[in-house]
């Protein structure tokens, strides 16, 4: 079985993001970059069925900048195969449209039985991706999987809905979602890290997948950026036998109630 996991590389949560002013994007060059933790989650998944099937091969794949190279070369180091990074200058502040029409077209070529990803970035959140690449190669997709069993000719998995827990399954080949629920990643050892650098990474070019900047799509144009306000001191409510209601009046008024 050959499972290809997206991987994105995103600003660092534990640093502060910011959007550039003049271009209305993510300022990706004023922190460090890493791989996604959801990204690394849908790789766990993918290295668990390979570490029980030595006959499973896993390709990490990523769309982004030179430094995108960092995060392949990790996913390689905690056990990855192989690793693709699509890479064009013309993909600069590519939407999700654009970037779903690239990874669809990036994977046909790769090939696969089966897609896994993180079901929203973090520095996004669109949460669209998955089922927009599904949906360009029409196959069908188990988005926001808590838990993913996989089989020879199928998939299968848990997902939490407002009302419970639904039971969702899809023939291969598909596109799978997970959660942060879906286990924490392994770390990269020492003999992963060096074996690392004598795998295959493969770079293409939107003109290596046939493609051209007027065939894609567009990117989104942010018109205006306003920074956060700082945060303001907070009210202090003090028990005189009707806190509840002013604590009340205050959530309600905030319609967080």
């Amino acid at each position: 079985m050959k499972i290809v996991v997206l991987v994105k590389q995103v600003p660092d949560t534990w640093g502060e993001r910011r959007l550039d002013p003049f271009t209305g994007r993510v300022d990706r060059e004023s922190v460090d970059r890493v791989i996604d933790e959801i990204s690394e989650r849908a790789l766990e998944v993918a290295l668990s069925l390979k570490d029980k099937n030595k006959g499973t091969e896993v390709v990490v794949m990523s769309m982004g900048p030179s430094s995108a190279t960092d995060g392949l070369r990790k996913g390689l180091s905690m056990g990855a195969n192989e690793a693709v990074h699509v890479l064009d200058d013309a993909l600069v502040g590519a939407d999700a449209g654009w970037t779903s029409a690239v990874l669809a077209a990036a994977l046909k070529q790769t090939g696969f039985d089966l897609v896994l990803a993180g079901n929203e970035s973090t520095d996004g959140r669109g949460g669209v991706i998955p089922a927009m690449v599904a949906q360009r190669l029409g196959l069908p997709c188990l988005g926001s999987l808590n838990i993913v069993e996989i089989e020879q000719n199928s998939v299968r998995g848990e997902r939490g809905t407002e009302n419970g827990t639904a039971r969702v399954h899809a023939s291969l080949p598909a596109v799978v979602s997970v959660t942060e629920r879906t286990p924490e990643a392994r770390f990269p050892n020492f003999k992963g890290i060096m074996t690392a650098k004598r795998k295959s990474l493969t770079v293409l070019s939107l003109a290596e997948l046939g493609m051209e900047p007027t065939t894609v799509g567009g990117r989104s144009v942010v018109l205006s950026t306003v920074e956060r306000p700082a945060r303001t001191a907070g009210k202090k409510i003090v028990d005189e036998g009707n806190a509840g209601l002013e604590l009340a009046e205050f959530l309600a008024a905030r319609h967080l109630i």
